[in-house]
């Protein structure tokens, strides 16, 4: 099952890259997100997929699944909806003001500093 995930998360880091260096703003935003559930995925994946059973005191069970990989993913789920959230904002009042999400085009003329 590792194998699985390892090759689901190699994918979406691919696809986030490129559509990060795309000179879409929507695709680059579209990339992060992608960025940011590999990473979630990459952390479950590392905290080991295990069946087990939750870790309450008072039950007895022969394996236990950790419950720090899922807080972990959890709190950073929250954090990559903000941000994307902001980034989203952000974008729609770029395209109000300048009529384009085109990256070459919001950095504006060459010869103004």
């Amino acid at each position: 099952m590792e194998i699985l995930m390892a090759f689901l998360i190699g994918i979406l880091f691919m696809t986030a890259t490129y559509l990060m260096l795309s000179k879409s703003l929507l695709r680059i935003i579209i990339g992060t997100g992608l960025l940011s559930h590999g990473a979630h995925l990459l952390l479950l994946t590392m905290g080991g997929l295990k069946r087990g059973a939750a870790p309450l005191l008072g039950e007895n069970a022969p394996s236990y699944a950790d419950p720090l990989p899922q807080a972990l993913i959890l709190t950073a789920i929250v954090i990559s909806f903000g941000v994307t959230a902001f980034f989203l904002v952000v974008a729609y009042r770029a395209y109000q003001e300048l009529g384009t999400d085109n990256m070459d085009r919001l950095r504006g003329k060459e010869g103004h500093e």
